[in-house]
């Protein structure tokens, strides 16, 4: 019999909402097939059988709440003999760990996956056996951990790798007497309703979506302090160039907006400026410089904003942003966007130019340094060679950490993105 559990699919998704089963208790499924739809956070996630067999017993109903960890489904395997399901309280084999189940073609360790808020975590005591594969405890005696002090963060308690290296970490590590960093101390007051009528007021549920968008926003104006510089640039060589390529493009089948060609120059100022596409870890007060460049772009949806990203943007031309840009913003629409998509962003781009504004104050989509925001191009009079012209004029907002990045960082790197979207033949040479 195999316990398939719903598994930790990264980007700090611990729950799904069941939305359709695929089959009923009796039903045969092959390896592959779809078990059910599940709404994440982030995406609706079709989730296969890992096996081929009889359903036996499925982990919940239609509309229900899964955490990461519970069983999803029993599933018996047809044609050979399975293993008994362990008893509770019962230690699971001593072998090396596996995945407790696929999501799409993410692999997953059982190594991140924890017991859901409804399952009790064992206590390892002295007196008690502790459950741990002869991996970890092979690991725990070269470090010198005594492995009965250690917490297990696994099924029922099970020690993991992870747990075994966090222990000798935390048994090595100094605090530091010469550095104080103030941690976010967020402890909102009760909301109190005024005294109305509930009549005169609705409440609505708020959707998974929006709950992860107001904790990534708590986290980034907790942590990051923001600063941002504002500017504004002719971009009228580069209209001229984008209305002359529309015809060709469309033949292509792509919509040639503005945005792949702000892409392209974002890349090309990222290279000289590489900060700009970097993390800091807070904890080792240490900058951590991205060899890759993955563009987010801020895609506006019924339920809230998607960052989906283009990955190796800086190995891609114009016309092949653009094509993956459309696919990545019919995708995030429909909720079926894949979730690699979504992870590893190095540099967001948001664009409220579409919206018909100007100027903003981005969030940086934490644990990225900068964010850079769009406004709506308008045609406006300026003064060139001492004559006044009409210009085409691309207003910019770019919000930066001003923990690793200051004023001068921003200002240069807004000069180079001007000089490469004032002259749309540099994209194109560079």
């Amino acid at each position: 019999m195999v316990d398939f559990k719903f598994a930790d699919i990264g980007e700090g998704i611990h729950e799904g909402q069941i939305l359709k089963w695929m089959v009923r208790v009796g039903d045969i499924i092959k390896e592959g097939e779809t078990l059910c739809l599940i709404e994440t956070d982030k995406v609706n996630a079709e989730i296969p059988s890992p096996v081929t067999g009889v359903v036996r017993k499925l982990g919940g109903e239609v509309g229900g709440t899964i955490h990461v960890g519970n069983t999803l489904a029993l599933i018996e395997e047809s044609g050979g003999t399975s293993a008994p399901m362990p008893k509770k309280g019962e230690p699971i084999s001593e072998g090396e760990e596996t995945s407790a189940g696929v999501v799409g073609e993410i692999e997953v360790s059982s190594e991140v996956i924890e017991s859901s808020t409804e399952s009790k975590i064992q206590k390892v005591e002295n007196d008690k056996r502790v459950l741990a594969t002869p991996v970890a405890r092979q690991l725990a005696k070269e470090l010198k951990i005594d492995i009965k002090t250690i917490k297990g963060t696994g099924e029922m308690g099970r020690i993991m790798k992870e747990d075994i290296y966090k222990a000798a970490e935390s048994k090595t590590k100094k605090p530091r007497e010469d550095v104080f960093v103030a941690e976010p101390q967020i402890k909102p007051q009760a909301f109190k309703m005024p005294e109305i009528q509930t009549t005169d007021v609705t409440r609505v549920p708020i959707t998974k979506l929006r709950k992860t968008i107001v904790k990534n926003m708590v986290i980034s104006k907790s942590i990051i302090p923001h600063t941002t510089v504002m500017d504004e640039f002719n971009v009228s060589k580069l209209a001229e160039f984008r209305n002359e390529q529309k015809a060709m493009a469309s033949e292509l089948g792509i919509r040639l907006t503005y945005m792949p060609f702000i892409i392209k120059a974002v890349v090309l100022a990222l290279k000289d400026y590489p900060i700009f596409n970097s993390s800091f870890d807070h904890e080792k007060e240490e900058i951590i410089y991205k060899h890759f460049i993955n563009i987010g772009m801020a895609v506006d949806t019924p339920d809230g904003l998607i960052v989906p990203n283009v990955k190796n943007a800086d190995k891609k031309s114009i016309l092949q942003i653009g094509k993956e840009l459309q696919q990545l913003a019919e995708e995030s629409l429909n909720r079926t966007i894949q979730l690699e998509k979504l992870q590893n962003g190095t540099f967001t781009i948001t664009n409220y130019g579409v919206f018909g504004s100007s100027f903003g104050a981005p969030v940086i989509k934490h644990p990225e340094v900068a964010i850079l925001g769009v406004g709506k191009i308008m045609k406006k009079p300026i003064v060139e060679n001492d004559t006044i012209v009409i210009a085409d004029m691309l207003p910019i907002s770019l919000s930066i950490d001003h923990r690793v990045i200051d004023g001068g960082d921003a200002g240069r790197f807004l000069m180079k993105l001007k000089q490469y979207l004032s002259n749309p033949v540099l994209l194109l040479l560079s």
